[in-house]
């Protein structure tokens, strides 16, 4: 018999199909009969035949015809939502679907997969699984690591009697913090795991969304299959197969105090796991976790000695989403300098404060590998520009900090994502649970392995580098738009009075700098004692690493603004062309903002530049010429012009240097 389960007013119902040529609309009726049933008031309806609603399916939320057959709308075990009239106005009304399932829009199973031991994900990696791209599998040395583990957890749970057992076993024979003094009863120690993660799933906020969920559950799966925890392998697999089918707990995203790890984020994951609370997948939208679980053919987990514990210890939190603020940063900074390279062609900039001379007397590694893609980009013998080739022989001197000073301020940013991404790749494959098991001692210890102060100091760290490639943008945006710093039309527009331009895009950047100034004051100097003093010094990582993509995500909002605007300031220098790679840059973004003749709706087109950035288009529409410069050793272009001051230039001019007595 057809069975549905449909979405009412926030509650779940599961509706079953005697005749599959029943239409979509008996479906809808039936599920509003069976709402208002359960409800004492009816739900606030007199009968159905009151009710107005909508049928959507929650995969895709398209809309259903009323009078379709069942059979031919809808597949056996399908999710459908019941959209009553007016609801959707409502405060209180649940969507199927979470926040950012865009990315899920068009999922598609995968049919690569990743093979996980516990000791060489990447960050990388982790962000594939995240969108994704690949299932899960373990390799067969982690399945051993992991088989001899729970040997010593099932040792101690079959030694009822005798000096082992009178021992204090922390989290396998005893309760959690303040109660790691008090023993639990032998026929208790399951419901113990059970209680543990029914009590700890405290948090708060909105859900995480699907793509930071799913790295969430694929790290702790990586961190399980190193073999410290004491999972059971039957029980690590089942966890495998609920990721693979894109399965994805109710997550609130805040009330981890990062130490003991992140409990209460983690105590949600664990409760999609055994079946409890909610859940979401393409498949179904949000809906009751058993529901989900059933629908994809798979059993709830059912937690044996020390496996809840197992679950929901560790820096997960901090470090997978650490994780994408890494690699967003890492792509957001490569694109800075492709931005900031056209800002100096708009602005007339010399390259001269690129030259490598320079930087190998500063040697920092960020500073030379930004002069360097600063090089590949401007007028050179190998990409000449013509705009460059119109002010050679201008009489400015020198150019402002905001591009004079791009490789010491980007470089110090690269150098920092770089600091952070070596950290957070270590804990990615690092063991953070409590009790360690060790299998080759045959020993439990406790310890501190789930402090999160290595994540949040670096997160908090990366938030203050990254910060200042919008400082820095801002600036720009700014000089750009003032007439007398750039010699271009005031705001980038024709008819300035009657069109305003890019006036308040720099007013966009300007606040989002200002409100990254307060997101950039580090979490991880506060602590607040927690569990009855027992956890009396926390790391507040997970604040640490959600207002780090909050900054990250600002900087890359900035860097769309002065895009935008170093594009526009290109059309005002026209015909002039400026090098092939900018050239590149700038022809990628007309192709979804077009130039602006006269005001216009602004918002989508910074959107639009803001998903080029995001993708890295920008940065694949100039590394292969960056690559090439570095591949084929093209020699430094130095030309001369009246500024820059050279014996070599004053010995062509036939000028004769004064002798020292002479002056």
């Amino acid at each position: 018999m057809p069975r549905y389960t449909v979405h009412v007013r926030g509650e779940w119902l599961a509706v079953p199909c005697r005749d599959a040529q029943l239409t979509v609309g008996w479906l809808g009726r039936e599920a509003v009969r069976r709402y208002i049933k359960n409800k004492p008031d009816n739900g606030g309806f007199a009968s159905v035949d009151d009710v107005s609603f909508l049928v959507r399916r929650c995969k895709g939320l398209g809309l259903l015809d009323h009078e379709d057959p069942l059979e031919v709308a809808l597949e056996d075990n399908e999710f459908v939502e019941v959209v009553i009239e007016g609801d959707a106005m409502s405060p209180d009304f649940i969507p199927s679907q979470p926040e950012g399932v865009y990315l899920y829009s068009k999922y598609r199973e995968p049919e690569k997969y990743i093979a996980l031991d516990g000791d060489s994900l990447t960050t990388e990696d982790l962000v594939n699984l995240g969108k994704g791209r690949y299932k899960i599998k373990l390799t067969p040395t982690a399945e051993k690591k992991v088989q001899k583990s729970r040997e010593v957890i099932d040792s101690i749970v079959k030694e009822k009697t005798g000096i082992l057992f009178s021992l204090f076993v922390y989290g396998i024979t005893t309760g959690f913090g303040k109660f790691a003094r008090t023993v639990i009863p032998v026929n208790k120690l399951e419901e113990l795991q059970v209680n543990l993660v029914r009590s700890h799933s405290s948090g708060v906020g909105k859900p995480l969304i699907p793509e930071r969920c799913r790295m969430l559950l694929a790290l702790r799966i990586n961190v399980l299959a190193k073999g410290y925890s004491g999972i059971s392998l039957e029980t690590l697999k089942q966890v495998i197969e609920v990721f693979n089918a894109s399965c994805l707990p109710y997550v609130p995203e805040k009330g981890t105090v990062g130490a003991s790890g992140d409990l209460a984020p983690l105590s949600h994951l664990a409760l999609g796991l055994i079946g409890e609370g909610k859940m979401w997948s393409p498949k179904s939208g949000w809906a009751d976790a058993k529901y989900v679980l059933e629908a994809h053919g798979l059993k709830p987990v059912v937690l044996k000695p020390k496996e809840g514990l197992a679950l929901i210890n560790g820096t997960q939190m901090i470090t997978s989403l650490g994780c994408e603020a890494v690699e967003r940063a890492s792509a957001i900074a490569r694109q800075a300098d492709i931005v900031a390279a056209l800002t100096l062609e708009v602005l007339k900039g010399t390259t001269k404060a690129f030259d490598t001379d320079i930087h190998a007397v500063r040697p920092h590694r960020g500073q030379i590998e930004v002069a360097f893609r600063f090089r590949s980009l401007l007028d050179s013998d190998h990409h000449p520009s013509e705009i460059a080739e119109s002010h050679r022989f201008c009489d400015r001197v020198q150019d402002a900090y905001t591009l004079r000073c791009c490789p010491q301020v980007h470089g110090v940013a690269n150098d920092t994502i770089a600091f952070v991404k070596n950290i957070i790749t270590t804990e990615l494959n690092s063991a953070t649970d409590n009790p360690m098991v060790f299998a080759s001692r045959g020993e439990t210890i406790s310890g501190g392995n789930f402090h999160g102060e290595y994540p949040a100091k670096a997160l908090d760290y990366l938030a203050i580098g990254v910060h200042e490639l919008a400082a820095i943008s801002e600036r720009r945006i700014e000089r750009l738009c003032n007439p007398s710093l750039s010699e271009l039309p005031p705001f980038l527009v024709a008819e300035g009075g009657l069109n305003s331009g890019f006036m308040i895009a720099h007013c966009t950047a300007a606040a989002l700098v200002s409100e990254n100034k307060a997101l950039c004051h580090p979490s991880s100097v506060d602590s607040l004692s927690t569990s009855a003093a027992t956890e009396d010094h926390v790391s507040m990582g997970g604040w640490a690493a959600r207002k780090a993509l909050r900054v990250i995500e600002h900087v890359e909002q900035v860097l769309a603004i002065e895009l935008l605007a170093a594009c526009q300031g290109i059309e005002f220098l026209r015909p002039l062309r400026t090098t092939t790679p900018l050239e590149k840059v700038y022809d990628l973004v007309r192709s979804v903002v077009r130039p602006w003749i006269k005001d216009r709706f602004m918002a989508p087109d910074i959107e639009a530049a803001h998903r080029l950035l995001v993708e890295q288009k920008v940065w694949e529409v100039a590394a292969p010429y960056i690559e090439k410069y570095r591949m084929e050793h093209i020699p430094e272009s130095r030309p001369v012009s009246p500024t820059a001051f050279s014996l070599e230039f004053l010995h062509k001019k036939s000028i004769k240097i004064p002798e020292s007595g002479d002056l």
